[in-house]
């Protein structure tokens, strides 16, 4: 369902994108790419200077790349446009205390806590957090599989496909499991 139409005249002022694109590797590891830009629509006076309408003000990439467990073992992050250069483009190293940390153990946690406020830069912590589940998506049917054995003479998994109870549409004990995998469907107790 889209959303509805606006009540009132509207005029674009600002307009924040975030692309994350993941890449598997010829070494078998994976590259997860994840870029946010920010751009105004008219002309805006910032403390270091103005900046035209509908250049960047934000221009920030993250690379992680991980293993198949999902752990972090490389980082990169690049800042092509910031409103304060010499500045706001000085901290990318901080982002290689990421380094050993696993996107599905803790990982926003921990990014919190290593890089939060002055220790890290607000886009850049703010893009990471997005990574554990852009990870997880990129690894669906690609490297664990998401169905539970469509036909009746495949090999049925030993283990709960991974995505269930992981969101309020494929709880157990909800009708997409009962419908999608009713092998692992949950029935609930009497209230």
């Amino acid at each position: 369902m889209s959303l509805s139409t606006p009540v009132s005249r509207r005029a674009l002022r600002h307009t924040r994108a975030i692309d994350v694109q993941a890449f598997k590797r010829d070494d078998g590891l994976w590259d997860i790419d994840a870029r946010i830009t920010d751009i105004k629509a008219m002309d805006t006076l910032l403390a270091s200077g103005p900046r035209p309408g509908g250049t960047h003000l934000h221009d920030l990439s993250l690379r992680l790349t991980v293993d198949l467990d999902l752990n972090v073992v490389a980082v990169e992050a690049a800042s092509d446009a910031v409103p304060y250069p010499g500045y706001c483009d000085t901290n990318g190293h901080a982002y290689q205390q990421l380094v050993g940390l696993n996107l599905l153990k803790g990982f926003r946690h921990e990014l919190k806590q290593r890089l939060a406020g002055i220790a890290g830069c607000t886009h850049l912590t703010e893009l990471a957090q997005i990574l554990p589940t852009a990870a997880v998506q990129a690894f669906a049917n690609d490297v664990w599989s998401t169905n539970d054995a469509a036909s009746p003479d495949a090999d049925l998994p030993h283990h709960k496909p991974f995505q269930l109870d992981k969101c309020h549409a494929l709880r157990t004990d909800g009708g997409a499991v009962a419908e999608f995998y009713p092998r692992w469907v949950v029935k609930a107790a009497p209230g």
